[in-house]
């Protein structure tokens, strides 16, 4: 019985308090990730619902109480993920010297000519170095439905680029 008291309390609570969380968010984050925030404020809210104080004014900041939580989670995702562009970034480039930027370019038309899923094999394969039977089980196709599309895809290209070449 308690707990659908906290749950109607909390509900009452969300309703009042939403609009002003939410520009609470957005003024944060922008308008694309607060709603995204917002949801996942809920959630926390509706996990904690036995903390919920029964003083109105004290569940309201008990929301924004989350919701700060959640903007400091969400914060700290984002640096995360730049911490590892710039590592990701840093390894490309201590790879190798990038090639010009027309080097490959040919290819690249003739594989964009491709059907969508030959091309999709021939980029699995030479591009992010799958064999056969790995891009066969990423694509959800049988190894010999991929073998005898990548052979199709091969010939294609062969002909494609010996135009170029010509």
């Amino acid at each position: 019985m308690a707990v659908t008291r906290d749950r109607a309390r909390l509900t009452a609570a969300l309703e009042e308090a939403s609009p002003a969380l939410l520009a609470y968010l957005q003024r944060r984050v922008g308008f694309d990730d607060a709603p995204d925030l917002l949801g996942e404020t809920m959630v926390v809210a509706w996990r904690r619902v036995a903390d919920l104080p029964a003083d109105p004014e004290r569940a309201r900041m008990w929301l924004f109480g989350i919701a700060r939580g959640t903007l400091l989670n969400h914060a700290r995702g984002e640096r995360r993920r730049w911490a590892l562009a710039d590592r990701v970034r840093g390894h490309a480039a201590s790879d190798a010297a990038a090639p010009p930027a027309d080097h490959g370019a040919e290819v690249r038309d003739a594989i964009g000519r491709l059907e969508p899923d030959l091309a999709e094999l021939v980029r699995l394969v030479h591009w992010d170095r799958m064999s056969l039977v790995e891009a066969a089980e990423m694509l959800g196709i049988p190894d010999s439905t991929a073998r005898g599309k990548y052979a199709r895809a091969k010939e294609q290209l062969r002909v494609a680029l010996g135009a170029v070449v010509s």
